[in-house]
């Protein structure tokens, strides 16, 4: 296997100053105030105020802190040390109390001395970047307290077996988990050429992913599918501000879905 560690931590320490500065980011929003959570998150999580919520692979913070300012005690943990410099840098220029931590999300049980939680939130595009979701579920259930649970809002699986153009056309093999390398010179979220351009990705299937976190002892709540997803994942998708739907008349399909497990 690639050394898909080295690749992507250099990777994303590289989209880091692009995605700090973006509009797709919206720091400067986010400092006056705002969100960076869902609609659909707030409502399935619920009340989060007085408890203990880790974020796993959690870029620069801003969805951690968006929990925070719900009045969790957060915590965040990324691969990307770039990343938890900035992390940490938005939290003490908002006054937002949050410890990060930079890790593998396999070591974050060491990582963060021992600590369990409550909460064990992953956000949208994250189980592409592991190898192997066996081990971060155990590594998922290993941060839980008794009666705690795991979010997950992620993009559908799906999507990936689907043409870029009309995403109506099967194109690719929902099966092949990878690892699959690709070279972007730009990021999702910016124009500027990266310095290190190659990424390492995984895919996981639905039942892959649900079979592992209940191998790991969890019981699964819900697993709810979105007809909506936050960005024009295909060319055809219509939408707006972070809600992107296929078109018209045309028949509906997964683009998202969302997961909450307890033990």
């Amino acid at each position: 296997m690639h050394d898909y560690l080295r690749i992507n931590r250099a990777n994303w320490n590289a989209r880091v100053p692009v995605h700090v500065t973006s509009d797709f980011y919206d720091v400067a929003g986010f400092r006056a105030g705002g969100s960076a959570l869902r609609p659909f998150e707030l409502e399935e999580v619920g009340d989060v105020a007085g408890r203990d919520l880790v974020h796993l692979q959690c870029h620069f913070g801003l969805d951690t802190l968006s929990w925070a300012r719900r009045g969790a005690r957060v915590t965040g943990l990324d691969l990307s040390d770039a990343a938890i410099g900035e992390a940490a840098r938005i939290a003490g220029e908002c006054g937002i109390p949050a410890r990060f931590v930079a890790a593998d999300v396999y070591d974050a049980p060491e990582a963060l001395g021992g600590a369990t939680y409550d909460i064990v939130y992953t956000g949208v595009g994250a189980l592409v970047w592991l190898p192997d979701v066996t081990r971060w579920a155990a590594t998922v259930a290993a941060l839980l307290r008794p009666g705690g649970f795991l979010y997950i809002a992620e993009f559908h699986p799906f999507t990936d077996v689907l043409d870029d153009e009309t995403g109506t056309r099967v194109t690719h093999d929902y099966f092949d988990r990878g690892p699959h390398v690709y070279a972007d010179p730009y990021s999702y979220a910016g124009d500027d050429v990266l310095e290190h351009q190659t990424s390492v990705q995984f895919r996981h299937g639905l039942g892959e992913i649900v079979t592992a976190i209940a191998a790991a002892g969890l019981r699964v709540e819900f697993l709810h599918e979105h007809d909506h997803t936050l960005f024009r994942r295909f060319a055809t998708l219509t939408g707006e501000e972070g809600v992107y739907r296929m078109p018209g008349e045309a028949p509906r399909i997964p683009l998202m879905f969302s997961l909450r497990a307890s033990m």
